[in-house]
């Protein structure tokens, strides 16, 4: 039998009535020398049974006891066969051509370590007209990842010498979550990124997911992680106003946090990292000058908030949120 070419990884843990979609989803992916692994982290609810009741050649099934999505991912990298392995959650699906269309693109793009796609957002199971349509260059992705992920994670194919090259899944608690972020920004030190622009991804939101609980479990980290990105593109740079300006980025916006660097001082900064990883201004892509902008325009709008009377900003966010609802309730 001849060696697979791409290993999707599937973590479960109690995936429910989803998994059986997203199952199907990856084995109808029109791709030779395809190996699924799916990998149940000690779920209760019967997820194992679920995918034996679902037999395909080309999928295996591991359980162990609880032990973490980093964990459980690292196992799954240890196992996969393939030259490139690609991720797949429980409860999102892979829209046709997804995984021949990375895997054509990697082949052809050896300097590239991974590649996303684009992505559609569906709340619960409902479509939103909303879609994840991150930058698609690696300069653009390079300065994005300074402050963010500009990846969906279950869109996602990596090269497995890359994956072993830097030790998988960070399964430091100190540092996770967000561990998918945490990787990429290992990965984007040493390799290039790309992301296809092209919507082959569902992506769904679903209510308790920490993707919607809120901030708090990712805050410190991404001030760390960033703090650690700027280091690496701006290494002369006192690793305090590096912290500082990751933590205007991230914290800014948050009831009685008081900037610990300039905002004239925090533009130059940003600028500097800019065209470290762009080059001068006057190269620049359009893509890039968008991603520069948009980020310019958040850093600078984190000191007008500290001009506005949080009595004025709270009835800001609540009109927007009213807003939000008023057009989903007319396109529901």
């Amino acid at each position: 039998m001849s060696s697979p070419i791409v290993s999707v990884l599937i973590p479960v843990y109690n995936g429910g009535p989803l998994l059986a979609d997203a199952l199907r989803s990856v084995y109808a992916q029109e791709i030779d020398g395809l190996e699924i692994i799916v990998l149940d982290d000690g779920s209760s609810d019967g997820s194992s049974e679920l995918v034996a009741q679902m037999p395909d050649p080309r999928c295996i099934c591991v359980r162990h006891p609880n032990r973490g999505l980093a964990a459980t991912l690292n196992r799954g990298i240890a196992l996969a066969r393939g030259r490139y392995i690609a991720r797949q959650d429980q409860d999102d699906i892979v829209l046709p051509g997804r995984l021949a269309h990375q895997l054509a693109f990697l082949e052809a793009h050896p300097e590239i370590g991974m590649v996303g796609t684009w992505s559609q957002i569906y709340e619960g199971d409902r479509p939103s007209p909303r879609q994840h349509r991150h930058p698609s260059s690696n300069a653009a992705l390079q300065l994005e990842l300074l402050f963010d992920n500009p990846f969906v994670h279950s869109s996602m194919m990596i090269r497995a010498e890359v994956l072993r090259e830097l030790g998988g899944y960070c399964e430091d608690k100190s540092r996770q979550p967000p561990e998918d972020y945490e990787l990429w920004s290992r990965i984007a030190r040493r390799h290039k990124v790309a992301n296809l622009p092209e919507v082959l991804t569902i992506y769904r939101e679903l209510p308790g997911s920490m993707s919607r609980a809120g901030e708090s479990p990712f805050l410190e980290k991404l001030v760390l992680i960033g703090s650690e990105n700027l280091a690496h593109v701006l290494p002369d740079s006192p690793a305090e106003q590096l912290r500082a300006l990751a933590e205007l980025y991230h914290c800014g916006g948050r009831s009685g946090f008081r900037p610990a660097i300039k905002r004239v001082a925090a533009c130059n900064l940003f600028e500097q990292a800019a065209c470290a990883i762009g080059g001068p201004a006057v190269q620049w892509s359009a893509e890039f000058r968008a991603s520069y902008q948009r980020m310019r325009k958040h850093i600078e709008g984190r000191y007008m908030r500290q001009r506005v009377p949080a009595r004025l900003l709270a009835m800001a966010r609540g009109i927007k949120h009213r807003l939000k609802y008023c057009v989903r309730a007319k396109q529901g």
